[in-house]
């Protein structure tokens, strides 16, 4: 098959391209990039909406896909829909199943629902130690080998300064990205919010930031110690950004990501608790979160990333202390990305694809982040004056836990692409009518 998408306005960093340019697509390759492209005979035309911008797929390199063990929460199938909706034609995904992903077995069980779903391309992360205990080792190179682009213990950190030794010249023997949970599990002993003062109004138990900080200074050490890249994941305050920053200026292979609710809340929003502002790490102060949104905008922080994490609606309504950590995020990164950092000034255009799909394509050293002849047709358009109202009814997710519930925001997914195919069609974007149905409206 033999598509054009004409007269789209094509924003594609990597090849430093912005411009009203066409793309050619033929067999789920991209075939010719160009001004004016002539139409082959027997291809089908389909005109970019007016205003849209042409992307290359966005990657998602952290998510939870909860597949096996705890479908009550999400599948691999309603993942992956989630995702193509939110624009995303890749995740990477955490290995807090139960079982654990600690094996080939658990790899390519996921690898194979992944296949039958059909939709966006899913990356496994396996983990670090044998069921994430932080015990022993686990077999990275039979992971690697079974399909797995990273190691974390993402939940949990890496127990000791040993183990998270022994993981990084191991992974770094096998060219394995060491994906990072910084969090000093002795500081935040049993808390739930971050420390401060809206936790003490609150009566909550408090997680101070130097829990998180400390194992940052700890892991970029020794990441430099061994030579090996470390990714840090779900980065939340001021002084870690500030770890990472003297780290990169040291010379260490250090990577870091932020997700939207770190970008746009901050404790303040623990008032009413609600248990769908109740994460981990947990909501920061304006303070950090100034922070972080400078971080994004000066290319200290290299990703953006959503940490999605669904919970069945009985599990979070318990009361604070014992509702779970996490919330949804696949299909609300896109828009608060455009409505709290693009449209505000912040970032431009090439840098919100740099943070969405450049960047996590090149630190997971994984196909995408780039519109180039000859690759997959991996594509995202996305319709940044669009008016979009999030609703939990809406979602596609099996799981509805996010806090921004009738938020207005400007700035949407029109279409997802996954190798050539259309995979997700916006009803709510004018002139996509002449688009084939695809399997996600």
């Amino acid at each position: 098959m033999t598509y054009i998408l004409r007269n789209g306005r094509v924003v594609d960093p990597a090849n430093g391209r912005d411009g009203i340019l066409d793309i050619e697509v033929r067999n789920g390759v991209i075939a010719r990039i160009g001004a004016g492209l002539s139409v082959p005979e027997g291809a089908t035309v389909l005109d970019v909406p007016a205003g849209c911008i042409v992307t290359p797929g966005l990657i998602d390199m952290h998510v939870h896909l909860r597949e096996p063990g705890q479908e009550h929460k999400e599948t691999v199938a309603s993942g992956v829909a989630a995702a193509v909706a939110g624009g995303f034609t890749a995740v990477a995904c955490m290995p807090n199943t139960s079982p654990v992903n600690d094996s080939a077995a658990v790899t390519h069980y996921i690898l194979d629902k992944a296949a039958a779903a059909g939709l966006a391309r899913v990356y496994p992360i396996g983990a670090a130690s044998v069921g994430s205990k932080g015990e022993q080792m686990a077999e990275i190179g039979e992971l690697r080998a079974a399909g797995c682009v990273a190691v974390s213990d993402d939940g949990h950190p890496i127990r000791t300064a040993l183990l998270m030794r022994r993981v990084l010249e191991y992974a770094g023997m096998l060219d394995v990205l060491v994906i990072d949970h910084c969090e000093d599990p002795t500081l935040k002993g049993d808390g739930v919010v971050h420390e401060g003062a809206v936790a003490t109004e609150l009566g909550l138990r408090g997680i101070p930031g130097e829990a998180e900080e400390l194992w940052i200074e700890r892991d970029i050490t020794l990441a430099g110690l061994t030579k090996t890249p470390v990714h840090v994941a779900h980065l939340s305050t001021a002084g870690s950004l500030r770890a990472v920053k003297v780290g990169k200026a040291r010379g260490i292979a250090v990577t870091c990501e932020v997700t939207p609710h770190h970008f746009v809340m901050t404790d303040e929003a623990l008032r009413g608790y609600d248990t769908n502002t109740k994460m981990n790490p947990p909501l920061r102060p304006q303070s950090d979160v100034d922070a972080l949104i400078e971080g994004l905008a000066d290319g200290s922080v290299d990703v953006i990333a959503t940490d999605h994490a669904p919970h069945h609606a009985d599990e979070k309504a318990l009361s604070y202390d014992q509702a779970p950590f996490g919330i949804t995020g696949l299909e609300t990164a896109v828009p608060l990305t455009f409505d709290r950092l693009v449209h505000t000034g912040r970032i431009g255009l090439a840098r919100m694809v740099e943070l969405l799909s450049v960047n996590p394509a090149r630190i997971l050293k994984v196909a995408g982040g780039a519109l180039t002849e000859g690759t997959p047709a991996d594509i995202t358009v996305l319709a940044p004056d669009l008016p979009v109202t999030i609703t939990a009814a809406s979602q596609k997710s099996l799981s509805k836990n996010m806090p921004f519930e009738g938020w207005t925001l400007k700035g949407g997914v029109a279409a997802t692409i996954v190798a050539g195919r259309l995979v997700y069609r916006n009803r709510a974007v004018d002139g996509l009518g002449d688009w084939p149905t695809a399997p996600v409206e």
